[in-house]
């Protein structure tokens, strides 16, 4: 209930949130206009006002004290960047204001002394999965069609879209026929980081734990030879070539009875109780406003750390959205070379924003501003929650196996479908996503969990927000929202649908990284 001080009066508790003592800023809760006073009762030193100087919208900062120009304005206790002019208590503090100011990076490593005292395998906690002969379990039993390259694209597509539900009714343990496809696997140098990467990915899917069978559909004269590939790993899987077959109508025709005949197969292997330390889980934001560091990212954070202690892995990336808090996982390392990895990692990303001319303050979006982010620091501080509290036990480049378990980084871009596709990859089988403004990624060959950030997005897009963490904004206690939100995990990995899953056309959302030139 707010507790007024006068005309248009409100207490700071009630209308905003101070996210740590040190802070010279506070989020506001709702719109607050110009002229209202906001009462700031602090132990000890007695009660104060600050006079709202503009109308500040929802999820913005507002000053509770003077801020000198060129000093560093605080959020969670840490620096999210510098103030280009003086801002009075009670001014809106934002891109008119507040720049990043001196980029340049000293990494600190710090090694964890006990990296072991949080995990715990917890017997009781499971879900129902498809266990794979590798040891590793699938919360999903899929028949993948993946394109080698962009030419045959159309031609995977038409061989999974054959499997209706209908037809694969016969088939109850079958989740479905899933085309990859993209826009790559040509023109692109063979030595190249962009082929390395699809190499990499297309490989590694046909491996993936929620995947039951697969099959290959190439072009023939693409750059990307997945052949030789697959004679490299021992693989031994089955690539229909269209210029072989003689053309899309005939491939079309051989890749539908090729699935028809993987599909008995398939359906054999069925749920069974599965330890959570299975769960292979990709953290990821997009859409991303000033809540997101508030509820959505330190709630994931936490139910993190509970898969973790049961055993599980969970996977952070996004490299250039981490910048500026980096020294929250490198002082958490298991190992000098889990940290030294971190920051050459980070360091090939400085080098590449000095070669092409771009700064990594880009990064936040003109949604993430409207939503009230303004630097790349304040972004990252409130990304890298979604982590938790484990140490970091390893550093994987993009869409590489994951074989660690506990808290683990991937280098990606911050282009969440991008990223998602190389956590995927890698061996991820469920993704938790949070978000602010209201992305509607869905991804496809792993469930995606949306966890939006404030209870307005929840409820204006509620056919794609899969949980609410705007319930913490009114009260509903971290821990019984952590509780929650891991109960719905369990849930989706035995089988529930997430809301993206419920759309009419399944597609896997698959968007290689391509760094480099283009032939």
């Amino acid at each position: 209930m707010t507790e007024t001080t006068g005309e248009n009066g409100i207490r700071l508790l009630d209308a905003a949130i101070q996210l740590h003592p040190k802070d010279q800023v506070a989020i506001v809760k709702q719109e607050i206009t110009a002229g209202t006073n906001l009462r700031i009762d602090r132990p000890g030193a007695g009660a104060s006002n600050v006079l709202v100087q503009q109308s500040i919208p929802a999820g913005h900062k507002i000053a509770l004290k003077k801020i000198p120009a060129g000093a560093e304005v605080l959020r969670y206790g840490h620096k999210i960047g510098v103030a280009s002019q003086a801002i009075e208590p009670g001014d809106w503090v934002h891109s008119h204001n507040l720049v990043v100011g001196d980029m340049s990076r000293d990494f600190n490593i710090r090694v964890s002394q006990s990296p072991g005292d949080r995990v715990s395998i917890d017997p009781v906690r499971t879900f129902s999965g498809f266990r794979r002969p590798d040891g590793r379990a699938g919360t999903r039993n899929f028949i993948l069609v993946i394109s080698t390259v962009s030419c045959s694209a159309q031609t995977a597509q038409a061989i999974a879209d054959h499997f209706t539900p209908e037809l694969l009714a016969a088939y109850p343990h079958v989740d479905g026929v899933l085309a990859i496809t993209h826009y790559s696997g040509c023109t692109m140098p063979p030595d190249s980081l962009a082929y390395q990467y699809l190499e990499r990915m297309l490989l590694n899917l046909a491996c993936h734990p929620n995947v039951g069978a697969v099959l290959y559909v190439s072009l023939g004269c693409e750059v990307m030879q997945i052949g030789p590939v697959l004679q490299a790993a021992h693989l031994d899987i089955p690539v229909l070539t269209i210029q072989e077959l003689g053309g899309i109508q005939k491939t079309t025709a051989a890749g539908i009875r090729l699935v028809e005949s993987l599909l008995p197969t398939v359906n054999a292997c069925h749920r069974t109780p599965v330890p959570m330390s299975k769960l292979t889980i990709a953290l990821q934001c997009g859409g991303s406003d000033g809540w997101s560091g508030v509820t959505a990212n330190p709630l994931v954070g936490l139910v993190a750390d509970q898969v973790v202690a049961a055993g599980g892995t969970v996977v952070l990336a996004e490299t250039p959205e981490i910048y500026g808090a980096e020294d929250l996982l490198t002082m958490r390392v298991v190992s000098q070379l889990a940290g030294e990895k971190l920051v050459e990692r980070i360091r090939w990303w400085q080098s590449q924003a000095a070669l092409l001319g771009f700064s990594l303050d880009n990064n936040p979006t003109p949604g993430n501003k409207a939503g009230g982010l303004t630097t790349i620091f304040e972004k990252s501080l409130g990304a890298i929650a979604k982590g938790g509290s484990t140490p970091l036990m390893a550093v994987y480049e993009y869409a590489e196996l994951i074989a660690s378990n506990g808290l683990v980084f991937m280098d990606t871009p911050g282009y969440d479908p991008a990223a998602v596709s190389g956590q995927v990859a890698g061996g991820s089988n469920l993704v938790l996503f949070t978000t602010g403004r209201g992305s509607v990624f869905g991804g496809g060959l792993a469930p995606c969990i949306k966890i939006a950030s404030n209870s307005r997005t929840f409820t204006n897009m509620s056919a794609d927000m899969d949980f609410n963490a705007g319930d913490i904004l009114d009260g509903v206690s971290m821990a019984v929202c952590r509780d929650r939100l891991l109960e719905l995990l369990l849930q989706i990995a035995s089988g529930e649908s997430s809301k993206s899953e419920q759309k009419i056309s399944r597609q896997m959302e698959f968007i290689p990284w391509q760094p480099g030139a283009m032939l």
